[in-house]
């Protein structure tokens, strides 16, 4: 095929996980026989793969986003690919993939969830514009032949924001890695009580997890406010990911009367380990294209109890999880929790659960995302 395929991402952080999908996505170019060439503004990747880095690093973001923009105009214009993937917000590329979801509708999620005074904050943030212009050039111009989104609700607000072909966009949801996840989910009941004991948690309650940074925007206060309706159930919560005003979040529980039945654990390595111990995943985000925790947690045997505004929540059956209708009314909150904790974890409910996910192992995600760049 020997067609030369050019991946746009602008930050690839060593060792994390957009530098990973990244590598692996060059890789699965490479096996169908197309020569690869990366753009980033990352560190340098450890591969073998032709990597071309843009150095130069403005204090402003929206600057560098722009400096960026153009760099990689100038290098496409150079090299004359037959195909330019990207993968962040960019001018130009042939193929899109919109990991990242629409602005325009996380800022309007933003708006109702912060008020009248952070949307006019918006309007004049260089940052947002910035975003807003290079997400309307790349989702409406001729030159884009397929947007890839991994939900249908960022293809919906691709189609409610912007003028775009309906025929371009194709959902492909987000894949996780089953088999890599086979052992830790095959150990989960010898080392649950041990992890329990170690927290010391009781193993018996109902263990609800919630994972994500920034509290807020993850919708943590609409989930206690949920839990403050069912004081009276047996369960725990645990919550992980990074917060900077974590003393807020610490008197909203302790207001509650929910201190003994939540606790904070800040951003840990050991996450695994969590989904070992859970027994329900909780995602009440205002705005995520698809939440990786989602199929994560179901890899390793979680019910999942999602917002409608994680795209994630599309993959969810009655026996695999519950849908928050209305983030913003407690006892629709409160009405999902509910359902899951009359779902306890056993061995043959986590099996069932994760064996009804194996169509979204990551390989045969990267492989669709190939098929159809290349058809």
């Amino acid at each position: 095929m020997n067609r030369h395929v050019v991946l746009l991402k602008s930050s690839l952080a060593k060792g994390g996980g957009a530098e990973k999908y990244t590598l692996r996505l060059a890789k699965a170019f490479e096996e169908k026989g197309c020569q690869v060439t990366i753009l980033t503004s990352g560190p340098s990747l450890n591969t073998d793969i032709n990597t071309l880095h843009f150095v130069k690093k403005p204090k402003l973001s929206y600057k560098h986003t722009l400096d960026f923009d153009a760099w990689c105009k100038k290098t496409i214009e150079r090299l004359k690919p037959d195909i330019v993937f990207g993968m962040d917000r960019n001018s130009f590329q042939t193929h899109l993939r919109a990991s990242n979801g629409v602005h325009a509708a996380f800022l309007a999620h933003r708006k109702k969830a912060e008020g009248f005074f952070k949307a006019l904050e918006f309007k004049i943030n260089p940052l947002h514009r910035t975003l807003l212009k290079l997400e309307k050039l790349g989702f409406e111009q001729r030159e884009t032949q397929k947007i890839f989104t991994n939900s249908h609700m960022v293809k919906n607000e691709i189609l409610h924001f912007y003028q775009t072909d309906p025929a371009k966009i194709e959902v492909i949801h987000n894949g996780v890695e089953w088999d890599e996840m086979q052992k830790d989910f095959d150990g989960w009941q010898k080392r649950k009580g041990a992890f329990a004991k170690e927290l010391q948690l009781e193993e018996s309650s109902h263990h609800l997890l919630f994972i994500g940074h920034n509290y807020k925007r993850k919708g943590l206060e609409k989930l206690l406010l949920g839990l403050s309706l069912l004081k009276e159930k047996e369960f725990h919560l645990s919550v992980l990911g990074k917060e900077k005003i974590l003393s807020y979040f610490i008197k909203l529980r302790d207001k509650l009367g929910l201190t003994k039945k939540v606790t904070f654990f800040g951003n840990r390595a050991d996450v695994k380990q969590f989904y070992q111990l859970a027994d329900t995943l909780v995602i009440p985000s205002f705005y995520d294209p698809f939440a990786n925790v989602t199929v994560e947690a179901l890899a390793m045997g979680l019910f999942v109890v999602s917002s409608k505004t994680n795209g994630g929540h599309e993959v969810l059956d009655s026996n695999s999880g519950a849908v928050i209708e209305d983030l913003y009314d407690p006892e629709s909150v409160a009405l999902a929790l509910n359902k899951a904790l009359n779902y306890r974890k056993t061995r043959e409910s986590a099996l069932l659960i994760r064996n009804t996910y194996a169509y979204l192992d990551f390989s045969k995600s990267l492989s669709k995302f190939v098929e159809a760049t290349l058809c």
